[in-house]
């Protein structure tokens, strides 16, 4: 790890300075393929998820250097979830054997869902106050969780990851303000923003594909 971070270290040299803060290299090109990623999510251009794989590597190693270690190990996580999910989006099938398309989650599945989120939420808050140094392991933890459910949501093409992006995205402004991470705060400010957009365009196009 320590020499990926090492490797890497020139795209965590500062670039320019918000707010008293630097910003770096690695963050500015995160937040120009995250933006972009999430402008093909809500057209449902598949074109989203190789971006998402850039974006994530990058803020990888953003968060590393930052003591994040719950969002970190996040973005690994979404770098997988992205080749499942670009699948999906191309060979993918809904029960009914036909292709996906954009649908609805059950009262039953979202009841699953939240309560498998609040479960899992103390689970790693607990391994991330023990077995690292963080600082905001609560903080932390919570929108890990929220995130891995909304990329599941996400890549069965099922309207209900756009709410999960909006509380995912509003608790994240906090965190990354509080790690002085000011472009990526501002960016999921507008991530928030584009979750409503992303709800109200996925929420139509269900009931006209419904």
């Amino acid at each position: 790890m320590e020499f990926l971070l090492e490797t890497a270290r020139p795209l965590l040299a500062p670039a320019a300075t918000l707010w008293g803060s630097p910003v770096t290299w690695a963050e500015i090109a995160a937040v120009v393929l995250s933006l972009a990623m999430v402008g093909c999510n809500i057209r449902v251009n598949p074109t989203g998820w190789p971006l998402a794989i850039a974006a994530s590597l990058l803020y990888f190693l953003l968060f590393q250097d930052s003591r994040l270690y719950g969002e970190a190990a996040l973005q690994l996580f979404f770098v997988a979830v992205a080749c499942w999910g670009w699948w999906q989006w191309l060979r993918g099938t809904g029960d009914d054997g036909r292709a996906l398309r954009v649908r609805r989650l059950g009262p039953g599945g979202r009841r699953r869902l939240l309560i498998a989120v609040l479960a899992a939420w103390p689970l790693l808050a607990l391994a991330l106050r023990h077995g690292t140094d963080s600082d905001v392991p609560w903080w932390d933890a919570l929108p890990t969780v929220g995130s891995v459910a909304g990329q599941w949501l996400l890549g069965r093409k099922y309207v209900e990851n756009w709410p999960t992006w909006l509380a995912v995205n509003l608790v994240s402004v906090g965190l990354f303000a509080f790690k002085a991470l000011w472009l990526t705060a501002a960016l999921y400010a507008l991530f928030a923003l584009l979750s409503l957009a992303g709800w109200r365009a996925w929420a139509a196009r269900a009931r006209s594909d419904g």
